[in-house]
């Protein structure tokens, strides 16, 4: 294995495992639910795909094969992370909080989130 490869693999898996500890201390240390989303998800999609990234860049270079697995993992992740972290959002929105209680959002609108209730069933709306 050339040396650059060897160097990349290893900043991968370090970056990797940086991530996982941040993000599992940002779990640990963070106060409000919310902003205890941001670690995992973090650690999840930058952590985890960095060590699969260099996984499969060690079975291209030492086995000579590429490595599908790691790659549909990679993508599941990278996908469902943030769909993941969006939906237990707006649940601990919903969960709790008034819509007086969001800070603003820098728009003039309303969440939108809260724009759904105020909505009429689909069936019963002309516009779709």
């Amino acid at each position: 294995m050339s040396l650059f490869a060897e160097i990349l693999i290893s900043a991968l898996l370090v970056v990797g495992g940086l991530f996982g500890f941040i993000g599992s201390y940002g779990l640990w240390k963070l106060d409000d639910p919310m902003k205890r989303l941001h670690g995992p998800t973090k650690a999840t999609t930058v952590g985890v795909g960095a060590a699969l990234i260099a996984s499969m860049i060690q079975a291209r270079v030492v086995e000579g094969r590429l490595s599908w697995q790691e790659a549909l993992v990679a993508i599941f992740l990278f996908v469902t992370s943030p769909i993941t972290a969006h939906f237990l959002s707006k649940a601990n929105i919903h969960r709790g909080l008034r819509r007086e209680d969001l800070p603003p959002t820098g728009t003039g609108a309303t969440w939108a989130t809260f724009d759904a209730e105020n909505q009429p069933p689909a069936e019963a709306r002309s516009d779709i």
